[in-house]
């Protein structure tokens, strides 16, 4: 049997698998807020595994191992960055932000929060809150397709734009139907695979070499003393010091991606469809446990690379200029073809955990905070779920004319697009969710200059001196704070919220089974 086949064999079971969740999740979604969050009843293992499977994508097992191969380990400050933000954002914003969204009128999008929980009568809030997610996040989901594309062609030799049609159309269709549950329960599945291959490949690949007479010694230092595929015919010296070839501002912008964490309206909105605020414990435990072991598997998967395609000559590398696909031909090389295919699923997991859940926060914001909020509030549910799903298929649509271009970078458009949502909306949620003083001019302040000033630095030169969301949040939260102390404090109804929202945050956890019933 020839080895494309075997390939299909496994990738036809995978399709089929998240085919069948998004139909069972399909039949379990009723309401308009099942579709958006679940009925707030998610479990924190699921929610965990689902925040970090969306939040990774494509990037973890394609962009980062192909950064950190070209240019040592100077790149994994970004994985260092990511963690301590991820950690952070769910000790703080979690439980704050499930209590506080519950709150503050059952508040089923960051929008539709922001606006009630400063009270926001003008719709300045959620109209600029939902074009800054539509904007970004059409980029955003175009990442996610031209990984798909890049995914067929190093695993079929086939055509980009077939890939990207097929991984591209499987994805819209569960998202489509089965809503919040189905992208939960998905991204689950599709964490626990990218956790086992970003293990099982570099351990494997390691055995390979060893096998073959290379001490595992050897391999930390080979890259800095040999040259390799890509190093351009010498080594790279400085490969195995973090701080070699790195300015202090580009560490800093690297370890900026963990700022991200905090205005990403796709991960935090896992955190709203949790059972009770208590379950964010659980949560982060789950989350960073995932996290970490996920981010030594890549870069383990690019310091072996460096010493396999140096010994193996014959190995292909598929993508020769970002080198993006080296886990894809590595995996290729070393196993057999249908156990090749099973692990290569997990790149397709996280291309599509990434974008269903981005296809969902988008509709979100066109139905629920741009038309529900400002056209036609009094729009059925059902009527609002059947706009909901065309929405999906539109930012598809949108996303997928970006994603033409083969040559489009992974890390490039996900770094445009983290940056933007991190500098809009990072600050002003932590600030909403621990600041009395907040109010809505403020936050409007905060959500455009860091948006604008985030989308104009990445469009010019100055974002390779320091990435973008560095100088954007710190424009954000000078905005934000000034206006806010500039102008009226919240009203007394206002801060009375705020402190039933703080002091539901620190309640202790229902008994077993009871959450979701007390908030029926």
């Amino acid at each position: 049997m020839e080895t494309t086949t075997w390939y299909l064999i496994a990738i036809v079971i995978y399709l089929a698998l998240m085919l069948y969740i998004g139909y069972a999740a399909y039949r379990k979604t009723t309401e308009y807020d099942d579709y958006m969050l679940a009925g707030r009843g998610l479990h924190p293992f699921i929610a965990a595994l689902s925040a970090g499977a969306s939040d990774m994508s494509g990037w973890l097992l394609m962009g980062l191992p192909g950064a950190i191969y070209l240019s040592g380990l100077n790149q994994t400050w970004i994985a260092v960055g990511l963690c301590i933000g991820a950690w952070a954002n769910w000790k703080f914003t979690a439980p704050r932000l499930r209590s506080y969204t519950k709150v503050a009128k059952n508040s089923i999008t960051i929008p539709s929060f922001l606006e009630n929980r400063l009270e926001d009568r003008t719709k300045v809030l959620r109209v600029a809150s939902g074009i800054i997610i539509l904007v970004f996040f059409t980029f955003y989901v175009s990442s996610g397709m031209v990984a798909g594309g890049r995914y067929w062609e190093s695993t079929f030799g086939g055509d980009y734009m077939v890939g990207l049609l097929l991984v591209s159309g499987v994805t819209v269709l569960y998202t489509l139907f089965g809503g919040f549950l189905a992208v939960s329960y998905t991204d689950a599945v599709q964490g626990i695979i990218m956790f086992l291959a970003l293990i099982i490949v570099p351990i494997t690949a390691m055995f390979v070499l060893t096998g073959e007479g290379e001490p595992v010694s050897d391999m930390f230092s080979f890259a800095a003393e040999n040259p390799y595929p890509g190093s351009e015919g010498a080594p790279v010296e400085g490969f195995f010091n973090p701080f070699s070839g790195i300015s202090f501002l580009a560490t800093l912008g690297l370890l900026g991606w963990g700022l991200g964490y905090f205005g990403q309206p796709h991960i935090i909105v896992r955190f709203m469809a949790l059972r009770s605020p208590s379950d964010a414990v659980a949560g982060r435990r789950y989350g960073i446990t995932w996290q970490v072991l996920c981010m030594i598997g890549a870069t383990m998967v690019a310091i072996v690379s460096t010493v396999f395609f140096a010994r193996h000559p014959e190995a292909s590398i598929t993508d020769k200029e970002s080198y993006e696909t080296i886990f894809l031909d590595l995996t290729r090389v070393i196993f057999h073809p249908l156990v090749a295919g099973l692990i290569l699923t997990a790149v397709l997991a996280a291309i599509m955990s990434t974008i269903s859940s981005q296809l969902l926060v988008s509709s979100s914001a066109l139905i629920e905070d741009l038309y529900r909020g400002v056209v036609n509030k009094n729009l059925k549910s059902s009527t609002s779920m059947l706009a909901s799903r065309i929405a999906v298929a539109g930012v598809a649509i949108v996303a997928g004319i970006i994603a033409a271009n083969p040559n489009s970078s992974i890390l490039d458009l996900v770094g445009f697009a983290w940056a933007g949502f991190g500098s809009a909306f990072g600050p002003v949620v932590v600030a909403s969710l621990y600041w009395r003083r907040l109010n809505m001019p403020g936050a409007a302040a905060g959500i455009i200059t860091g948006a604008v000033v985030s989308f104009a630095w990445g469009q010019s030169a100055l974002t390779d001196v320091i990435y973008e969301i560095v100088p954007g949040v710190l424009a954000s939260v000078i905005a934000m704070v000034a206006v806010t102390l500039a102008t009226k404090k919240p009203s007394a109804a206002t801060l009375e919220e705020f402190e039933r929202a703080a002091a539901d945050a620190k309640a202790p956890a229902a008994p077993k089974g009871s959450a979701v019933k007390a908030e029926a």
